[in-house]
């Protein structure tokens, strides 16, 4: 399988994401409250929502999805 040599910028995008991914699951876990609905902190969302406007991959998913499969393959 070929390497990817991510650039700084691409390499926080995909942290970022992974991150974000990461407390969204935490989110979901254990036991459903009907009282207190699953919150993803805004920090976590700007995060990647800015390293991936630095990696120049704002509105490319496509080019990003491929980064992060071959990245954490």
């Amino acid at each position: 399988m070929p390497t990817a040599v991510l650039t700084d910028h691409q390499r926080a995008a995909v942290q970022a994401y992974l991150r974000l991914l990461h407390t969204v699951r935490a989110s979901f876990d254990g036991l459903p409250d009907p009282h207190r609905p699953p919150v993803v902190p805004t920090a976590a969302l700007a995060e990647a929502d800015q390293a991936l406007a630095e990696a120049g991959l704002t509105g490319t998913e496509e080019e990003f999805f491929e980064l992060l499969a071959k990245w954490c393959a």
